[in-house]
C-alpha cells in the first residue's frame, strides 16, 4: 500500500484592523478557527483542508515584511478566488458575507459556463467566488 499524495497547502496572511472582528465575519461565512494557530495576533481560519487564512494584527503583519502595508480598501493587492459546488453556493457565501458586514461586488461573471461574484472583507480584501460547469471543464 502506498502513502497517499502529498497535498500541497496554501496559506493567506492577510492584514486586518481589527482581529476579534475578522474573526467574527469568517466564522459567519461557516469557516472556523483553528486555535492552536491562533492568538491575540493572529487568527487560523480554516477554508479547506488545504487552505487556510492567517489574519495576522497589522503591527504582527508587519514584522515579516519590510514593505508598506497595502489598504485594501483602496489599493488592490490580490484577488482571492475560492471555488464553488453550485451557482447557488456562489450566491450563498456571498450572502452571508454580506450578512456578515463584508461588500457585494455589483460585477457578476455569467458566460454560461461558470458563474463567478465576488465580495470584499471587513478590511477590503476582494474574495471571488465561481462555480464552473463540469461539462465544460471535462469537454
Amino acid at each position: 500500500m502506498t502513502a497517499p499524495a502529498y497535498q500541497q497547502m496554501i496559506f493567506l496572511n492577510l492584514p486586518v484592523n481589527d482581529l476579534d472582528a475578522s474573526k467574527k465575519f469568517f466564522t459567519e461565512l461557516g469557516y472556523s478557527i483553528n486555535p492552536q494557530f491562533s492568538d491575540a495576533n493572529a487568527a487560523s481560519v480554516v477554508i479547506s483542508d488545504t487552505i487556510v487564512a492567517m489574519l495576522l494584527t497589522k503591527p504582527f503583519y508587519s514584522t515579516f515584511t519590510k514593505k508598506e502595508i497595502a489598504d485594501a480598501t483602496t489599493t488592490s493587492e490580490v484577488l482571492i478566488c475560492l471555488s464553488a459546488e453550485s451557482r447557488e453556493q456562489v450566491d450563498e457565501l456571498v450572502e452571508k458575507a454580506v450578512a456578515a458586514g463584508g461588500t457585494a461586488s455589483d460585477q457578476v461573471q455569467d458566460p454560461g459556463f461558470m458563474y463567478g461574484r465576488a465580495f470584499d472583507d471587513l478590511d477590503g480584501h476582494t474574495w471571488e467566488v465561481v462555480w464552473m460547469d463540469p461539462s465544460a471543464i471535462e469537454g
